[in-house]
């Protein structure tokens, strides 16, 4: 299913001008890198609804740990725990096949 899920910036991990930015989001531990720029007036740990990897709007945190509680009951964390997973096996498995293409440079 795609929803949109609430996430705490941890950081601003890049910008490019007052528009363009990157900011590591927490959803509930589980880390993602995601896009800012429709959200200008966020600020590390304020709280913001992410959909397909973009912040979407500011929401309050009483509004975001209601919001994370009901998705954690119909298991739709779960989806998102399986998607980090794959990434990072895919990133393993990436750095597998590199390696050995580094050490030869």
């Amino acid at each position: 299913m795609c929803l949109a899920i609430p996430g705490k910036i941890i950081s601003i991990t890049a910008q490019l001008y007052e528009t363009f930015r990157m900011g590591k989001v927490s959803f509930g531990g589980i880390m993602k890198e995601i896009n800012l720029c429709m959200v200008p007036e966020a600020e590390v740990n304020d709280y913001v609804l992410v959909h397909v990897g973009v912040a979407i709007s500011k929401v309050d945190e009483e509004e975001a740990h209601k919001t994370f509680e009901y998705l954690k009951q119909i298991g739709e964390l779960e989806e998102l725990k399986d998607k980090e997973l794959n990434e990072v096996e895919k990133l393993h498995s990436t750095e597998a096949v590199l390696k050995p293409l580094k050490a030869h440079l």
